[in-house]
């Protein structure tokens, strides 16, 4: 098992894990998911780290049919400016690869922030920690575990 899936375990929350064959030659990690799994995309987010302006690194939680919003999760983050973060520093921040970085369970606890158009979903899918792997759990259980706030930082393709 993933640290997150240990961790919703260990919390006792309420989840469902869903697997599917990775393609090592997908272009969109969450498209694939979206694909092979038969979600609805406005369901489907992707785990993005960005790096403010003084380097500290923020999870920002997105739906995978759209794209994070940088200037939107400065302002929710009360910082000037943002940019994402390099895939090293991702994944030595928290122990995932890119393509399975889940915001749950990482090393370290960082500000993490949900796209407001979670607010009116029951359940939402996000990286189970390994590419190939989703866990669908209520965006309040995923706020509650990640210590995240819902901010307007989507935006449509």
């Amino acid at each position: 098992m993933t640290p997150a899936i240990n961790l919703l375990k260990r919390e006792k929350i309420a989840h469902t894990v869903h697997s599917y064959v990775h393609d090592v030659h997908a272009e969109s990690y969450g498209g694939e998911a979206v694909e092979k799994l038969g979600l609805d995309p406005a369901q489907v987010f992707k785990t993005l780290l960005a790096s403010t302006e003084t380097h500290e690194l923020l999870v920002a939680i997105v739906p995978v049919a759209g794209q994070l919003d940088l200037k939107a999760l400065a302002e929710a983050a009360g910082c000037k400016k943002c940019e994402m973060a390099a895939v090293d520093t991702a994944q030595r921040a928290t122990g995932y690869l890119v393509g399975g970085i889940s915001p749950l369970g990482q090393k370290k606890r960082l500000r993490s922030f949900l796209d407001d158009s979670a607010r009116s979903l029951p359940t939402l899918h996000v990286s189970a920690g390994r590419r190939g792997l989703e866990v669908e759990l209520a965006p309040a259980d995923l706020l509650r575990l990640t210590g995240g706030h819902y901010a307007a930082i989507g935006r449509a393709r």
